[in-house]
């Protein structure tokens, strides 16, 4: 048997954020900088290290929605619906620094920003009161610059470079209008049909690359992230269109050098997928139980990626860390025997791989022994082969399951990867068997033994299995021969005559699922009987 772990980031962390939205609430954005991550949720924004850790939150706000992160990390802008406007927050001290009302401009609900300005979607759900709107940062007081055509919801959108792109996820099908934003108004590029490329419709995120050259979109149909190219306005590639443990998808985002793709999903049986970006091919994928990654949920934070999950049951969010997904991926293997014994040494082997790379040479693992019922320990120090490979050698010290787990912790090139594998572990057991070295044909041979289970006597009737093999002439005749029953020390013996000559071999067999298996045999040399 050959247990393997495929690459996985082992250290990832799942945050209760101890608090819960309803299933129509479009809090749940996420971003990062400042050494901290920040989570949109309706009446506040919730604070985390970058490890994960809560380290405090943003009251008193109303409506929390769309979050927008200064590139140098030191200002926070949130979209606040309930009370339409805008909030700039000191991410060092967490205090909110400037207001900018939008009471012209209900349901900011998005936010977008490309050097000094910030982009906002706003509009409340089905009132046709939305658009999108510009607010120059660098002046004292921003005013809202209102441009494009009115929507039905608050559109999405997605700003880098000179270039701004969004859409209203309340019409079907689904435009994307791109706008040249390098001058001092917004002046369109042309709009990406919804019709005319096969019926674009339920616009859920957007993401786009540094430069502005690319927007990828994620659209609840169809089920896939298009890849647009923003100055001729076609579909260059795509994403995630032959997945199918994805579910549907919901968030998408582009790391900080453009080399990959996140996807977010939910009800499948992957929740998080990493692409290679020029390629299009799937690098990393893995799974968390806490809940669905919510819609347009994804910021990556270095190798790492967040998102915020929601439980189904209660609507209860987390913050997820997947660590180290943009790194190589790496494998352990690990060969097991079926069984372990108390007090008896057990040789383990298995062998380390890195992605990419022929052998990698000698790295140190950590293996952890870990009874079901009992304290962990740690082995000394295994270190593989320059090819990969390692043995390891452990004397488990207690019956019952066993779990054995070889971890590598990568290194700044390579994802970390563990393998487990649960063994049962039985206590000892032995059988002796003696009796004649010879016979006579048709004369008893009476054979004795004993049985003994962890040092000690089984109880008395337990049965043991007895086995003849009789060999003449270079051919063998096997026959099961009626068992035997232990007396209160252990004891049995069992008597057979032999009806021919040859060489007999007697075994007998015990067993069971909580000790090892006990054989013993004893061989006789059966001759004609001359006075007969």
């Amino acid at each position: 048997m050959i247990t393997t772990l495929a690459p996985a980031a082992a250290a990832d962390s799942t945050t209760d954020l101890g608090v819960s939205l309803g299933v129509t609430s479009k809090s749940g954005d996420v971003v990062v900088g400042g050494g901290k991550v920040f989570v949109s949720a309706e009446n506040q924004i919730v604070v985390a290290d970058t490890a994960g850790e809560l380290s405090g939150a943003i009251t008193g706000l109303s409506g929390a929605q769309g979050l927008a992160m200064r590139p140098d990390g030191t200002r926070l802008y949130a979209a606040l619906r309930g009370s339409n406007e805008v909030v700039e927050i000191d991410t060092a001290t967490l205090a909110i620094t400037r207001r900018i009302g939008l009471a012209s401009n209900p349901c900011p609900s998005y936010l977008a920003l490309s050097g000094d300005r910030l982009w906002v979607g706003y509009g409340c759900q089905h009132m046709y009161n939305g658009g999108v709107l510009g607010l120059d940062l660098s002046a004292g007081v921003p005013q809202p610059v209102e441009f494009g055509p009115n929507t039905s919801y608050a559109p999405i959108l997605a700003a880098a470079g000179d270039t701004l792109v969004f859409g209203d996820p309340g019409v079907l099908p689904t435009d994307l209008l791109v706008y040249d934003v390098s001058g001092a108004s917004p002046t369109s590029r042309g709009v990406i049909s919804g019709g005319a490329n096969g019926g674009l419709s339920n616009l859920l995120d957007l993401a786009i690359t540094a430069d502005g050259s690319e927007v990828i979109s994620s659209f609840g149909h169809p089920y896939r992230f298009d890849v647009w190219d923003t100055t001729s306005l076609t579909r260059t590639r795509t994403y995630g269109e032959d997945s199918t443990s994805h579910g549907s998808w919901q968030a998408v985002a582009i790391s900080p050098d453009g080399e990959h793709v996140a996807g977010g999903s939910k009800r499948g049986s992957v929740d998080l997928t990493l692409f290679d970006t020029a390629t299009a091919a799937t690098t990393y994928t893995t799974a968390n139980p806490a809940g669905d990654v919510m819609q347009g949920s994804l910021a990556f934070s270095g190798d790492d990626v967040f998102s915020v999950l929601r439980a189904s049951r209660d609507g209860r969010l987390h913050l997820w860390r997947a660590e180290d997904v943009t790194l190589s991926g790496s494998t352990l293997t690990l060969t097991p025997p079926d069984w372990s014994i108390v007090s008896k040494p057990l040789t383990m082997t298995g062998r380390l791989t890195l992605s990419h790379e022929s052998a990698p040479g000698p790295q140190q693992l950590v293996v952890t022994r870990r009874p079901d019922y009992g304290s962990a320990s740690t082995l000394p120090g295994v270190t593989t082969e320059a090819d990969g490979t390692f043995t390891f050698t452990d004397t488990p010290t207690v019956a019952g399951g066993t779990t054995w787990e070889v971890r590598w912790n990568g290194d700044s090139l390579h994802r970390a990867s563990t393998v487990s594998v649960n063994i049962w572990t039985r206590l000892p057991a032995s059988l002796t068997l003696t009796g004649p070295a010879e016979g006579l044909v048709g004369s008893p041979l009476r054979l004795t033994g004993t049985l003994t289970t962890d040092g000690q006597a089984p109880p008395a009737g337990t049965p043991v299995s007895v086995q003849r093999i009789l060999t003449k002439d270079g051919e063998t005749v096997t026959t099961d021969l009626p068992g035997v029953a232990t007396a209160d020390d252990g004891s049995f013996g069992f008597t057979d005559t032999p009806a021919e000559a040859g060489r007999y071999r007697y075994t007998v067999q015990w067993g069971d699922t909580h000790f090892e298996p006990a054989e013993a045999g004893h061989e006789v040399t059966v001759q004609e009987d001359a006075g007969r």
